[in-house]
């Protein structure tokens, strides 16, 4: 399949200079979305952590500029964007739509994508669109957090394909009280629901601003020619790369339902300025909720090919990234990287995208030996914890990733306790997060030599200890618990993550991957991360 194209209105009606200037403007539209969401958020996972990404988008819904956000979220929103605008029609001024579902461009159930037209008046032509997508802490599901171990996706949570949030500014009351029904903790979904909102209109009154300073003929043309820029460089860093056809495979540990070993395989052909990108021969969908849709697939390639083009020429990408028309992705149907309902998909937009990183890491590794680094810890270590709190009498709904160890490579060590590739979110830190939930972080630490040894070392993982203070009920998905994260030139595999329960009296039970259950008060759920491959061999 192929990224749409940027339409080519004004081409080359601008200088570098007025060019830069406009990515700037558009990028800083783009974060300051951002800010507004965080500032307005109600969850710690939005406010705090950060697990959101906002966009624009010009009028032929070609990606312009992303805030520095979350990876796997902006690579798979343009297919967000394309399917609201293909299903809904055109949204009219003051509409917004609304959709999570990974079939239709989303990700996993608990990331809500919002898009919103840009209009200069609502008899003006359409100026482009605003996106933003947040990971809300519940949307329902079988399990506290919406991400369980499931069979199928009914399980996971509600899933709502392309509707109307608001239709010409007003609220659709309907599907308001049909979300908020369905959720745990109906307070928190409906603020963060508004902040989503509240970031959609800065994004709108910035790009109307930048409109009533320049002029709509000079943005838009500002728009296509970025994304023409983009596929420009694009193309000049393809041609770095040794034509030839590069293969590589991982594994994922397990679905969670005894199915182990779970194989991810890509070929890179590299034909000058075509990159075919082949996963052919993944393992088919599986029974457990590692399934990775194709937008999550897409959002882990271009994220990879965004890395190497930038380390090839020395310089970034403008933030959109271009059409990526230069790429072409062959998925194989109802397989592991491209999941057809009703697969379980949860942890494939957390887990398997690292895979699909990894793996394609691997490949670019053959034939950039000296640019590519080792492997990352490869897992976000997600952990949910829901029930009761005991200080109001209400549910709550808690979910967050872990830091790891990040892979060294051929410039220097790999950092510690970070989150890496298709997560770029924050700890909660433990003040905000003991004023939210009835927890304790009793141990937080650096798992000292976990990081891969080699002329670079990679980085070291951490030890995080929660201690809950009242019964719930637990989750974990996480990965390298079997299989360390590779070194590269060389260098030492990292070491794998555990997962430990420590009981109250102090008994210590080693806990899988992937793993539901039900949590004493007292109890603490200890997550160890792994650390990153070393780089060159010491």
């Amino acid at each position: 399949m192929h990224a749409r194209r940027g339409t080519q209105r004004g081409a080359g009606t601008l200088d570098a200079v007025q060019l830069e200037v406009f990515r700037h403007l558009f990028t800083a539209l783009a974060e300051e979305m951002g800010a507004a969401l965080r500032r307005a958020a109600y969850s710690p996972n939005i406010k705090e952590r950060r697990d959101y990404s906002c966009a624009l988008f010009s009028p032929s819904r070609a990606v312009v500029a992303q805030g520095d956000h979350m990876p796997v979220h902006l690579g798979a929103m343009p297919m967000s964007v394309e399917a609201a605008l293909e299903e809904l029609g055109s949204l009219d001024p003051g509409d917004v739509a609304c959709l999570n579902d990974p079939f239709r461009g989303g990700t996993h159930l608990p990331d809500i994508t919002l898009v919103a037209p840009v209009h200069q008046s609502p008899a003006s032509g359409l100026l482009g669109y605003v996106a933003v997508r947040a990971h809300h802490a519940d949307v329902g599901g079988i399990s506290p957090g919406s991400m369980p171990l499931a069979r199928e996706i009914y399980q996971e949570g509600l899933r709502l394909p392309p509707v109307r949030l608001l239709r010409r500014g007003e609220r659709v009351p309907d599907l308001w009280r049909l979300v908020l029904a369905n959720v745990r903790t109906p307070d928190e979904r409906e603020g963060d629901l508004d902040a989503q909102l509240a970031a959609l209109h800065t994004g709108q009154r910035r790009l109307l601003e930048l409109v009533e300073r320049r002029g709509a003929a000079e943005v838009l043309a500002a728009m296509d020619e970025l994304v023409a820029y983009s596929d420009r460089l694009l193309v000049a860093g393809l041609a770095l790369i040794p034509p030839g056809r590069y293969e590589a495979e991982d594994f994922m540990d397990d679905d969670g339902f005894g199915h182990t070993q779970i194989p991810i395989r890509v070929a890179l052909e590299v034909q000058g300025e075509r990159l075919l990108v082949d996963f052919s021969g993944s393992a088919p969908q599986t029974e457990g909720g590692i399934n990775a849709v194709a937008a999550i697939t897409a959002s882990a390639t271009r994220y990879v090919i965004r890395c190497i083009i930038e380390a090839l020429l020395g310089e970034p990408l403008p933030s959109g990234g271009g059409s990526f028309s230069a790429l072409e992705l062959k998925l194989p149907p109802r397989s592991v990287v491209a999941a057809d309902p009703p697969a379980s998909v949860a942890a494939g937009n957390v887990e398997t995208s690292q895979r699909i990183t990894d793996v394609l890491l691997r490949a670019f590794g053959k034939a950039l030996p000296n640019v590519v680094p080792a492997l990352s810890q490869g897992t976000m270590n997600n952990t949910t914890v829901g029930g009761i709190d005991p200080r109001t009498g209400a549910p709550f709904a808690y979910y967050e990733t872990v830091a790891g160890g990040m892979g060294a490579g051929p410039q220097g060590p790999g950092l510690s306790g970070v989150h890496t590739h298709m997560s770029n979110s924050l700890n909660t830190p433990i003040e905000a997060l003991e004023h939210a939930y009835p927890f304790r972080i009793v141990h937080y630490s650096s798992r000292r030599g976990s990081g891969g040894a080699g002329v670079h070392p990679g980085g070291d993982g951490l030890r995080r200890d929660l201690k809950l203070l009242t019964d719930g009920q637990v989750t974990l998905l996480s990965e390298r618990r079997a299989k360390p994260p590779a070194g590269a030139a060389g260098g030492r595999d990292g070491t794998c993550g555990e997962n430990i329960l420590i009981r109250a009296d102090g008994q210590e039970v080693v806990l899988p991957g992937k793993t539901t259950f039900h949590a004493r008060a007292g109890d603490t759920v200890s997550i160890r991360s792994p650390g990153g491959g070393g780089w060159g061999a010491a």
